[in-house]
């Protein structure tokens, strides 16, 4: 009797050890990939090329997106994520169980990022230094893509033109998006941009698509007040008809390479180069900068007058006065100098 005893009690023992050591296991399994274990909100982690495995769960570590890194690194090497996770942009979001997170890397699960192609970026150095401080890519990088000749031909422009091609506007694309990939997305954007109704009439216009934008280009250095915008490319339009010298100080402000300069003095205009527009008919051979949409559309719906000349107002309120002859526009000319004098001697007073 007391073996029959002993054998139910090593059989219920053996049965509670194992109900216990499944209750263990389960609630390990929960703990370990059922249960959340991202915090709440979006959290937001840069893995770059170079990172290595260790580098990742420091950079995750740091972020504060996980609450139990523990449980997270026991998944992660259970899964061999070492061998399997790619750089990108992750932006976490709440709730996501270990194996979810896991996953997010191994598959490269990518946020996009919202890239900013801001107007007024004088030239293709400068374009460089902005889309990197925004991309996996260093600076380095986009630089040789855009002055690669290859690379230009193909989307249809040269050296002086391919400024063009940056629309200004912000756009979504992957952090670790390759400088051919980007300059074939932005290419794809300005063919978007240039739909047939802007096609149209800058073909009314007698231009081409970059020369609208070169014009507008100078058009937004003139002014940043866009409902002026419409009756300066109008002056340069009818200077273009007319076939006269387009004297735009922008240009020579380019040419020179100084775009602080507030007077144009005789010197500045003997620059020799083809920005400099008081020396060489017609439109530059490319952009000064990169134009806002608002100033390439003011362009394309330039204003019909008869002006061939303006002046900036003498009341300094960032507004032009515009004039027919020359005459009227020297008797302009004259007030806003006499004020920018009246101004500068108060100031050194």
């Amino acid at each position: 009797m007391k073996k029959k005893n002993k054998s139910r009690k090593t059989i219920v023992t053996a049965l509670v050890l194992s109900a216990l050591a499944l209750f263990a296991c389960g609630a390990f399994y929960f703990m370990t990939y059922m249960r959340p274990n991202s915090v709440s909100g979006k959290q937001a982690i840069n893995i770059y090329r170079a990172t290595d495995y260790a580098g990742l769960l420091d950079s995750l570590e740091k972020s504060g997106a996980v609450r139990n890194m523990a449980s997270f690194k026991f998944v992660a090497n259970q899964m061999k994520l070492a061998d399997n996770f790619k750089p990108g942009h992750y932006e976490l979001k709440g709730g996501l169980t270990n194996k979810q997170i896991e996953r997010v890397f191994a598959r490269g699960w990518q946020t996009p990022v919202k890239l900013l192609v801001r107007p007024c970026v004088r030239d293709l150095g400068k374009m460089s230094a902005l889309l990197a401080r925004q991309l996996e890519a260093d600076s380095t990088e986009i630089a040789t893509a855009l002055a690669d000749r290859q690379i230009m031909e193909s989307h249809g422009f040269n050296r002086y033109t391919y400024l063009a091609m940056f629309i200004p506007d912000t756009y979504e694309v992957y952090w670790t998006v390759t400088p051919l990939q980007l300059l074939d997305r932005l290419k794809k954007e300005y063919d978007a941009f240039w739909n047939d109704s802007r096609t149209a009439k800058a073909k009314a216009a007698g231009l081409t698509t970059a020369q609208v934008v070169t014009l507008a280009s100078i058009v937004i250095e003139e002014t940043k007040y866009e409902p002026e915008m419409p009756a300066i490319a109008g002056v340069y339009i009818n200077r273009l008809k007319k076939g006269m010298l387009l004297q735009a100080d922008p240009t020579v402000k380019y040419a020179v390479n100084d775009p602080s300069l507030r007077r144009i003095l005789n010197v500045h205009l003997q620059v020799d180069s083809p920005y400099n527009t008081y020396k060489h008919a017609g439109l530059p051979p490319g952009p000064i900068t990169t134009p806002s949409k608002a100033a390439i559309d003011a362009v394309l719906n330039y204003q019909h007058h008869d002006y061939l000349y303006f002046c900036a107002d003498a009341s300094f309120n960032g507004r032009h006065c515009f004039a027919s002859s020359l005459a009227g526009h020297m008797e302009n000319a004259r007030r806003f100098h006499a004020a920018l004098n009246a101004r500068e001697r108060a100031k050194s007073n």
